[in-house]
């Protein structure tokens, strides 16, 4: 690729780095917050919860001005929103506060996130390397997770949650300069008949194959935000130290790394659809093992390797996939409706998790809902039919 296409990616890529990869370590504050602040665990997973909604909510919005102004002023401004999420849940209070920085978590990452990051590099990308390179910038947010978790733990036990989400808050900041390499006019797309914002989304909302992605995104999201959110909690009640939980969501990170290379890469050579079905009959594979094996401290680190290799997989799968179907035009717009089931998947894993477990002092019904929902995931992109809608296709022939 061209030095300036370079640029994007990894600018990209740095700037998830950061989001995704502080986002991800929240679950290590769940312990710690609720004990000092007195209050259940459901509340703390209620702003995890609003985090994930409102990201949803507000990236169809956030890729559209994206789309069509570019993607540096609302990078820029995802990350003043992110750093002001993570210094407001240190506030006295009750819990609201927890709920507050939930929100503004939310508008920072719909901001600095996937479906505007993605759109941008998967615009300024021709087709022939658009999976790689969405791939490339996918590992930024591995790579993050992979930084960010040992670095929060550090923090923690070295000078409380509070000091250590304000550091956070205040190394969040990089994200503002970083989105100068995103910044610019939106790239030129290639993509034949121009389409008003209406047109596109009612194009996308008739086919089918987008409806069944948004579906099987929605089972990602739940099974994600589960586990980043409660695996700490749910490891510490097991009486494991908490050195384990930090160790099994570094794997996840470190092995996702690879795993979205990977898939990016395997997404240019086989169809899309085909290889998330396969994910997904993989996760539930990897849940159900995880379930009925001795709960020992090597099973840990083997199901957080295994989860991780498949962890960020789907991304650059699905918004190539969107890319494929729809074109590039308004490509971030289309992810961003596509991320919106992720994120109510993300919602109500994290609350329902909570919820679930401060009322049946139990986590057992969450890990097989996650693993049956896998099924219905795989079940759901296989008759995907991945080709270009006919506007594309008939344009091109």
């Amino acid at each position: 690729m061209p030095r300036r296409l370079w640029i994007i990616v990894l600018s990209g890529g740095a700037i998830m780095a950061l989001a995704l990869g502080f986002r991800q370590s929240l679950g290590l504050f769940m312990t710690p917050v609720s004990a000092d602040l007195g209050i259940g665990r459901e509340t703390f997973a209620l702003g995890m919860g609003l985090m994930n909604l409102v990201w949803g909510l507000a990236s169809p919005f956030a890729g559209a001005v994206a789309d069509r102004h570019g993607a540096g002023r609302i990078v820029a401004v995802g990350g003043l929103c992110y750093a002001a999420g993570l210094a407001v849940m240190t506030g006295a209070g009750d819990g609201d506060q927890l709920l507050l920085g939930g929100v503004l978590l939310g508008l920072g990452l719909s901001g600095a996130g996937f479906s505007v990051i993605l759109g941008t590099v998967g615009r300024a990308v021709p087709p022939e390397t658009r999976s790689l390179a969405l791939g490339i910038a996918s590992m930024g947010g591995s790579i993050g997770q992979f930084a960010a978790l040992p670095y929060a733990h550090g923090l923690i036990g070295g000078g409380g949650w509070a000091l250590a989400l304000i550091i956070l808050a205040a190394t969040s900041l990089l994200i503002v300069p970083l989105a100068a390499g995103v910044a610019g006019a939106p790239v030129v797309s290639d993509d034949p008949g121009a389409q008003t914002l209406k047109q596109a989304i009612g194009e996308a909302c008739r086919h089918r194959g987008f409806r069944y992605l948004n579906a099987g995104f929605f089972v990602c999201g739940f099974q994600l935000s589960f586990i980043a959110s409660h695996l700490p909690a749910f490891l510490d009640d097991a009486g494991f130290a908490p050195w384990l939980a930090t160790a099994a969501l570094v794997l996840v990170g470190l092995c996702n790394i690879a795993g979205s290379y990977v898939c990016g890469l395997l997404g240019g050579w086989y169809p899309k659809k085909t290889l998330l079905s396969l994910l997904y009959i993989a996760r539930a594979l990897i849940l159900v093992a995880f379930l009925v094996m001795p709960l020992t401290e090597t099973s840990v680190l083997v199901f957080g390797a295994a989860m991780g290799f498949l962890w960020l997989g789907t991304v650059p799968l699905t918004s190539g996939l969107v890319a494929t179907l729809f074109g590039t035009t308004h490509l971030s717009m289309l992810f961003g409706i596509v991320f919106l089931g992720h994120q109510f998947g993300g919602f109500l894993g994290a609350w329902l998790a909570g919820y679930l477990y401060d009322l049946t002092g139990s986590y057992d019904v969450m890990w097989w809902l996650s693993a049956a929902l896998a099924l219905v995931a795989a079940a759901l992109h296989w008759p995907i039919a991945e080709r270009p809608v006919p506007r594309l296709a008939a344009t091109a022939g």
